[in-house]
């Protein structure tokens, strides 16, 4: 039922623009036909005029609808077929001879001798036949309108259908790289455990309720796109809690966040493998240890996360993951808006620094503000 009403206002909608646009037309062709009148010296009233041009109007604003539906069912599209070519080209005959009969239909003949409107007749309708190629050309405007606006509709919904699966495919590979990601977090972090086992059992007990706690963070942030810094922050914490608990005096770890950054969104585990890489690499390869510094602010509308960690001894080879997944989700999520830069300075400092739009936590501001976001939190 509600297909059926669905249907039904369409059709509507079709019919009322139809007739207001056509009856847009009917002064300006009443206008002109009385000043043809008149220079032959025939004098018509103009609110008579305006019936008969309203009428001849009205006749197109009805069949135009019927028109653009078949044009719908039928479009002349490529390949061309030369059938369907010779159709629309023969189906001018009907249209003049249903225009002819729905003009009598609307409005009686005109004897413009009498200036009064006569009684409807076959004899009318033939001559309003006579007025083939007005009709002709109305019927051939209307046929190209109705091709043009099919051509217009089918490439936007191309196009649309295009932008849903190309945004799919990126939605993929995100999940794709989630699902690398947490793996490869997972594994590094119960290597850390698994050097305490035969050490210090307490710890490593402890270390094990710790990193329950941060998969449980996980899997409740694996759908979300966006998270507030502050959850970010947190899970960096409690991760570096466990390194704490590994590495003891060996770790130093310094805070510079600037308050305002924490309620803005980011993605989630966008800082963890930043951190990972740099105890890996830089802090627990170090017989003496070593520091970690990790910053964000705000600058207008951007926000900068920074990872700074001293480099003392021969860091540990890897396959670089954490940093090129950090790239990869950074590229998915914000194009070409964010930066990632990592380098390492002659002073024996490195640092990984990332650059993304500043967006509020409240998501009601997220969707106004990014709308591509909306589709991908839907």
């Amino acid at each position: 039922m509600e297909d059926f009403w669905s249907k039904a206002a369409k059709i509507g909608r079709g019919y009322l623009w139809s007739i207001l646009l056509w009856a847009a037309f009917a002064p300006l062709m009443a206008a002109q036909n009385q000043l043809l009148e008149s220079e032959d010296g025939v004098s018509i009233a103009y609110w008579k005029m305006l019936l008969i041009a309203g009428a001849w109007s009205m006749t197109a604003a009805l069949l135009a609808p019927p028109l653009f539906a078949i044009v719908r069912r039928f479009p002349i599209a490529r390949p061309i077929q030369i059938q369907r070519v010779a159709a629309y080209v023969l189906g001018a005959c009907p249209y003049v001879i249903v225009s002819a009969c729905l003009r009598s239909f609307l409005l009686p003949p005109f004897d413009p001798n009498t200036q009064q409107f006569t009684a409807r007749s076959w004899q009318g309708v033939v001559g309003n036949m006579h007025l083939f190629a007005m009709q002709t050309w109305d019927y051939l405007a209307m046929l190209m309108a109705a091709h043009a606006y099919e051509y217009f509709t089918r490439a936007r919904n191309q196009e649309l259908e295009r932008a849903q699966l190309q945004q799919a495919l990126a939605e993929s590979e995100l999940q794709a790289l989630k699902s690398q990601l947490q793996p490869h977090f997972l594994f590094n972090t119960l290597h850390g455990i698994s050097t305490l086992i035969e050490v210090d059992r307490t710890r490593a007990k402890a270390m094990v309720l710790k990193l329950s706690n941060l998969l449980r963070t996980v899997l409740q942030d694996g759908t979300s796109d966006l998270i507030s810094f502050e959850e970010e922050l947190k899970f960096a914490e409690a991760y570096l809690d466990i390194e704490k608990m590994r590495l003891e005096d060996r770790l130093e770890i310094q805070w510079k966040i600037d308050p305002e950054t924490r309620s803005l969104l980011v993605p989630p585990l966008i800082l963890q493998p930043l951190v990972e890489n740099a105890i890996v690499h830089g802090v627990a390869c170090s017989r003496e240890g070593g520091w970690i510094e990790i910053g964000a602010r705000q600058a207008e509308d951007r926000i900068e996360v920074s990872v700074r960690n001293s480099v003392r001894g021969k860091g540990k080879s890897g396959s670089g993951l954490g940093l090129q997944n950090t790239k990869a989700r950074l590229n998915y999520l914000y194009s070409d808006e964010a930066s990632f830069v990592f380098t390492v300075s002659e002073e024996g400092v490195a640092g990984a620094v990332l650059h993304f739009p500043a967006l509020g936590s409240t998501r009601a501001k997220l969707l106004e503000e990014v709308p591509d976001v909306k589709a991908r939190s839907a």
